[in-house]
């Protein structure tokens, strides 16, 4: 009995083991055959957003919101937030090309600054010109075009604040003072785009003389009777805010531009007292009547065409 228990056993033991043979060999089969018929894998493409303008092109942080705007998109908005209306700086050579229709020449650019002082402050003052021609391209501050304003004959000039702060020395005089003998010769406007800090402490009293003169040539156009106009943009300080830039015929004001003669700080210091928001932006200087009129960028030219164009006793083409 024992005997017959112990075969059967051993039987048993063998056909598992023959069947679990057959079966490693055919999973081992079904493997090798699996191995060469399976699908070669590829590369998944990961899905990712399309990149925007503002990623591809060269941009620019708006100062007020600090959104991200193509300079492609500035340039076509006349260099206005298109998300909060805030206008931006402008060069003063794309401020007066956008401005007139046609150029017909420029004046002053025969004028040089010189150093007669041998001023020298943390850098020597052929240093900082130097410098300031190498950033903006410009050779002055001031820019002096004459043109055509739709139907109008103008002298327009535009200061560059990126040129030394727009402050105003000898050449600066010079050339706004050629602006206003041709237009006086001519019997055409003057238009003055001004962005100033005030005068150029490194040429000392010749910058300061530049208001007795920049005045007396306006005195002249006034006696004339030839128009002359102001556009404050931001900022306009100092010395140019006690001369040219506050003795225009017609005073108009870019939003939020910050004028006046000395800073917020220094009158703080000195009256002793904390000044709030909107002090020194052309809305407050709109309620004290120093500014005629606040107008947007994208009105401007618009608006200075119909004020010159009834101060001349012209037709106007756009009624």
């Amino acid at each position: 009995m024992t005997d017959t228990i112990n075969k059967s056993e051993n039987q048993t033991d063998e056909q598992t083991t023959g069947i679990s043979c057959v079966l490693k060999e055919s999973l081992a089969d079904k493997a090798r055959h699996s191995w060469f018929e399976r699908p070669v894998p590829g590369i998944k493409q990961q899905l990712t957003a399309p990149l925007t303008a503002v990623e591809t092109e060269p941009s620019t942080e708006c100062t007020s919101c600090h959104s991200m705007i193509t300079n492609t998109a500035l340039i076509f908005n006349c260099y206005v937030c298109p998300l909060c209306e805030h206008h931006m700086p402008m060069s003063a050579r794309e401020r007066l090309q956008w401005f007139l229709d046609q150029v017909d020449g420029e004046l002053g650019q025969e004028f040089s600054a010189k150093d007669p002082l041998k001023f020298v402050d943390s850098k020597p003052y052929p240093q900082r010109m130097t410098e300031a021609k190498d950033k903006t391209g410009e050779s002055e501050a001031l820019v002096v075009m004459y043109g055509k304003l739709r139907n109008l004959d103008v002298v327009a000039c535009a200061f560059d604040f990126r040129f030394m702060g727009g402050s105003m020395g000898s050449v600066v005089g010079d050339r706004f003072v050629q602006a206003a003998e041709k237009a006086l010769e001519d019997k055409t406007p003057l238009v003055c785009f001004a962005a100033s800090g005030g005068a150029r402490m490194q040429e000392g009293l010749l910058s300061l003389m530049q208001m007795a003169r920049t005045a007396a040539a306006v005195e002249r156009l006034r006696i004339a009777g030839v128009p002359y106009i102001v556009i404050l943009t931001n900022p306009v300080y100092g010395g140019v805010t006690a001369s040219l830039a506050m003795l225009g015929d017609i005073h108009l004001a870019e939003p939020k531009a910050m004028i006046g003669f000395a800073g917020k700080r220094v009158i703080e210091q000195t009256v002793r007292e904390t000044l709030q928001e909107p002090f020194q932006r052309a809305e407050f200087l709109l309620e004290h009547g120093v500014v005629d009129e606040v107008v947007h960028r994208h009105q401007l030219v618009d608006t200075t065409y119909r004020l010159l164009a009834k101060l001349c006793h012209q037709a106007n083409v756009d009624a």
